[in-house]
């Protein structure tokens, strides 16, 4: 069995981005610890106080530069500009869609490295209160490779720091208290893969639900995995509120083999184990995330295979429309057809629910996000791609391939 994460690649990334540049050797204050904090402010003979002062611009008001700490004395701001950054997201583009409902931050880090995070807000309806969900990266490029996913285009660049995660989140709070609203979830479905940098992420998790940080509830936090098991049992084992998305997108294992590349190292039923498990301890119901890919995983079978597997898991699955990928040569499901593959699996008793993607027009919906600025993959590239895809999948589904 391989044991680095990028054995699990499909070939070679389509688009070859340029080389990182120096890092910031100064940390992000979002990412450490409150009592590394209070150590720092008191070798420079600062009142305990300063440290609340402190606290309240980064959590509170989510303060993104050093003039953003207007309670703190000038030479105390420089000070601290010194030795820490007080965001680690270098520069934002910001681009709207549904109406200014959705928000797509492309955000530059300290090395030129590209990362999104998208905002989604939900207006008040019937007993539903207002939302704000943003989905945030936890690395730069993904290692999986999923073949209907953007991200996987650019291959693996590197893990995500704490300080860089958080602050995907809190750009958007601070985003969002400019217009009058707050933001209300978040969920580690970005670019990257969450538990291939566990480390980072549960950090991230810790601080994002800690009362004296950015105070969100646990049960408005989600982390998502394509089946990272190790990553699983260790949320097993911490027995964390967040809610459990597993990207599934296939129950039959060899379809899943070229769907979700990480199959091979870590097999569909050990990941739904895995995820039973956490429900059990936990108490939380798991999430599946499932892409519906015309003609590919969304037929009677697939749907038998699924409530087969599912049918006795405290569970619910999302049902995803495929959003077009440039190296992808499949399209979305019919409306109609998902609407059955759901009723399937309804009357087999397991919860399903039909997602409605949202920004899509601007490279923002599930499995696309690729860093709009990384250029076009070329294409004598994406038609072996998209040929070898043909013939993977043909060759899962037992059809001629072509």
């Amino acid at each position: 069995m391989p044991s680095e994460p990028a054995a699990v690649v499909r070939g070679q990334p389509l688009i070859n981005l340029p080389p990182a540049g120096a890092r910031d050797p100064r940390p992000g204050l979002s990412g450490l610890a409150s009592g590394r904090i209070a150590d720092w402010l008191g070798g420079h003979q600062q009142p305990a106080y300063r440290g609340r002062q402190l606290a309240d611009h980064l959590w509170s008001g989510a303060a993104q530069a050093p003039d953003e700490l207007h309670t703190l004395p000038h030479a105390l701001r420089a000070e601290l500009a010194t030795d820490f950054r007080v965001s680690t997201l270098c520069e934002t583009e910001i681009r709207p869609a549904d109406n200014g409902l959705t928000q797509k931050g492309l955000h530059r880090l300290d090395d030129g490295r590209l990362i999104e995070s998208v905002l989604m807000r939900y207006p008040a309806r019937g007993w539903r209160r207002a939302r704000a969900t943003v989905c945030i990266s936890s690395q730069a490029g993904c290692a999986v490779g999923c073949p209907f996913c953007a991200t996987g285009e650019l291959g693996f660049e590197r893990d995500l720091e704490t300080a860089e995660i958080v602050d995907q989140a809190r750009f958007w709070r601070h985003w969002l208290a400019g217009v009058g609203q707050r933001l209300t979830n978040v969920v580690f479905m970005g670019m990257g893969e969450p538990l291939l940098n566990a480390d980072r992420v549960l950090e991230a998790a810790a601080a994002l639900t800690d009362s004296g940080r950015f105070g969100l509830g646990a049960r408005h936090v989600t982390i998502s995995t394509s089946g990272v098991v190790p990553g699983m049992e260790r949320l097993i084992e911490e027995r964390p509120q967040y809610t459990l998305a597993v990207s599934l997108h296939a129950a039959r294992p060899e379809l899943r083999d070229v769907l979700v590349p990480l199959n091979r190292r870590y097999p569909v039923h050990e990941v739904v184990d895995a995820a039973a498990r956490y429900a059990a301890t936990t108490g939380r119901r798991v999430t599946y995330e499932y892409v519906m890919i015309d003609g590919i995983n969304d037929t009677h079978d697939d749907g038998l295979a699924l409530t087969h597997l599912l049918r006795h898991q405290q569970a619910h699955v999302n049902l995803i429309p495929m959003n077009q990928v440039a190296h992808t040569p499949w399209q979305a499901s019919p409306m109609e057809r998902i609407e059955a593959f759901a009723l399937q699996l309804r009357t087999a008793g397991v919860g399903a629910t039909v997602r409605r993607n949202r920004g899509a027009e601007i490279g923002a919906a599930c499995g696309q996000l690729a860093a709009d600025r990384a250029g076009a993959p070329p294409p004598a590239a994406v038609a072996r791609r998209r040929q070898l895809l043909v013939v993977e999948s043909a060759a899962a589904l037992g059809r001629p391939g072509s």
